[in-house]
């Protein structure tokens, strides 16, 4: 990592390193952070930001979020947009591996101390009903050509299927089914190995956590209010996943194509794993279409592990989900790129942003906002690790300055094979329980890799976050309870 002498402080929490750091760069690259965040980022970000800022048709900055880390091509945290009018490309390493990544968000009407009891037999049921780890498989069996309806219509097919609430695609980005979708632009092997998959955690950071909101931990009890944050000790659940085997393929297939295709339109990049094409290219046009396919996957995925949350506590109260009030609050996704109206320089631009392992935060009154927080703004979703604490924010006006983006976890501070060898799951496990946190996992090492010491301090990017106008914090939830993959 360079020296912080040499980024540019604009303020105390903007940093920013000119075109003239690296030849090539067309816009400057700028990173949302503390001083302290920024000491202890890894090198690889750096590096990777820089180099997103070469990207053809870029526009005003390469941004990387309080939680930036080394990932593929660009880092994880990372935000970009491109003018498709300007040449402006789309690239699967600038939207990861794991399309649409998310968080989701539920409500209940339980306490703390009406749940303890049952904490055990609850998170025992869930690891039972909702797979977890590398490779697993779903309750859902799908024919290649049901999944391929799966993929183009995400959650609104989970509705007709009586797995989701009507108003839980309502509380979704894009209403849990973007538009454009192609099962046409999908490969065979990608089909294959997603089509078993739906309903499934997976598995490295993914995770189903059972959380309470304390009194003290709620910041803003008006909008909390909103977002059905309501009774002191009430108890959430909160979960991480994606896309799985899909959206991987989805990603591999399209990045093969973007090399090969590169030459053509006259593109060269300084990393291979930032491969593109110019977005109204066909080669563009494909992957977009491809992507939005695994975007719907996800959100058909999450809400298949909703309908089993909901099926696990009514068994365990014996009560109605309605009753227990398992409210969806919010579904927000990392990992995307979709076309958005920003205004940039005074001047209204349709832009293709890329957000990787970057949340979307709209403000208030922004077009795509659910009915019930026009006036409010979008919730915002952003956990932590399973011994920490995770987040509950909201969108506001100021985020204009990263296109609407905002932090979307902890971020790691080491490597997985690091973590193994610094912490041993079941020590952890046992360390875990003693605190009041228990926790079931496919594997020991899995548990080891996910210890709470691999992340930055979670206050301390959500704080970031907030002094840099991205967001702002609405409560804090601490975990009881926790499945991992």
């Amino acid at each position: 990592m360079p020296a912080v002498e040499e980024l540019k402080k604009v303020s105390e929490t903007v940093w920013e390193l000119p075109t003239s750091y690296k030849t090539g760069m067309r816009v400057p690259a700028r990173l949302y952070a503390t001083e302290k965040l920024i000491r202890d980022m890894d090198e690889g970000v750096i590096d990777q930001i820089t180099n997103v800022a070469h990207l053809p048709g870029i526009v005003k900055a390469a941004m990387c979020m309080p939680d930036g880390h080394w990932g593929y091509g660009a880092p994880i945290g990372g935000v970009a947009a491109f003018d498709p009018e300007a040449g402006g490309i789309v690239s699967p390493g600038m939207v990861g591996y794991d399309i649409n990544c998310g968080m989701r968000l539920v409500t209940t009407t339980l306490t703390y101390d009406e749940v303890k009891p049952h904490l055990r037999q609850l998170v025992d049921l869930l690891f039972q009903r909702v797979p977890a780890g590398v490779g697993s498989s779903g309750f859902i069996d799908l024919s290649p050509k049901e999944f391929r309806d799966v993929v183009e219509r995400g959650a609104k097919w989970c509705l007709k299927q009586g797995m989701a609430w009507p108003e839980d695609l309502e509380r979704t980005e894009e209403g849990g089914c973007i538009d454009g979708a192609d099962s046409e632009k999908i490969s065979k092997k990608a089909i294959e190995r997603g089509m078993d998959q739906v309903g499934t955690l997976g598995s490295g950071n993914h995770y189903l956590e059972i959380q309470v909101a304390k009194p003290e931990h709620v910041h803003d009890a008006a909008v909390a209010a909103r977002f059905g944050i309501t009774i002191p000790d009430q108890v959430v659940v909160m979960y991480h996943c994606g896309s799985r085997g899909f959206g991987h393929q989805v990603a591999t297939d399209s990045l093969q194509v973007f090399l090969k295709a590169m030459p053509k339109y006259g593109i060269d990049v300084p990393d291979r794993e930032l491969a593109c094409a110019p977005f109204r290219s066909p080669e563009g046009q494909d992957y977009y279409a491809a992507m939005k396919c695994a975007i719907n996957m996800s959100f058909a995925n999450r809400q298949v592990i909703l309908h089993r949350i909901r099926e696990v506590f009514s068994a365990v109260f014996n009560r109605d989900p309605r009753d227990l009030g398992m409210e969806q609050v919010y579904d927000v996704a990392h990992n995307t790129a979709k076309l958005e109206e920003h205004t940039v320089d005074g001047k209204p631009r349709r832009l293709l942003v890329h957000r990787k392992g970057s949340t979307r935060a709209f403000g208030p009154g922004m077009e795509g906002l659910p009915k019930d927080f026009t006036d409010i703004g979008q919730p915002v979703i952003v956990g932590g690790s399973m011994e920490t604490g995770s987040y509950l924010l909201v969108g506001i006006p100021s985020g204009s300055e990263t296109f609407y983006s905002t932090a979307h976890g902890s971020g790691r501070t080491m490597s997985r094979a690091k973590a193994k060898r610094l912490y041993h799951g079941r020590e952890l496990q046992q360390q875990l329980e003693a605190r009041g946190i228990y926790v079931r996992s496919v594997s020991y090492s899995g548990l080891a890799e996910e210890a709470g010491g691999a992340y930055k301090d979670i206050d301390e990017v959500v704080e970031a976050t907030e002094r840099a106008g991205l967001s702002k914090r609405v409560a804090r939830f601490v975990p009881i309870g926790n499945v991992k993959g």
